[in-house]
């Protein structure tokens, strides 16, 4: 069973930043996708980022393009959300999650393994 532990949310105001960090236990991230997504109260949950752990290939949603940068440590077994620029309707519940297999989809449907979230709550 993979299990992924979210951290780094909390509050912040416009224009700032914040780290969102996932730590998965055992080889979880070997030969497969992970990707953050998002969800705010009263919305579905949107695709966020994604990010090949072979190759380290990186997708992103239109909306947080520049803003926001995925990244990987193998060495901590840890997937990064890097958030610049923060704006009040990036507030929201952080989730991590992976799937196996190399292809990189922006469906939550497709992502089996999930973390328990993380708030991130931006202020104007």
């Amino acid at each position: 069973q993979v299990q992924l532990v979210e951290s780094g949310g909390g509050l912040v105001q416009a224009g700032g930043s914040l780290r969102l960090s996932c730590a998965a236990s055992g080889r979880a991230f070997i030969n497969s996708v992970t990707a953050w997504f998002r969800q705010a109260p009263g919305k579905e949950r949107e695709f966020v980022a994604n990010i090949r752990w072979s190759g380290g290939s990186t997708s992103y949603a239109d909306s947080v393009k520049g803003r926001f940068t995925i990244s990987r440590e193998n060495a901590k077994n840890t997937v990064y959300l890097q958030m610049n620029s923060l704006k009040p309707e990036d507030t929201a519940v952080y989730y991590c999650a992976v799937k196996q297999g190399l292809l990189a989809t922006m469906r939550a449907a497709d992502f089996g393994s999930w973390g328990q979230g993380t708030q991130v709550t931006v202020s104007s």
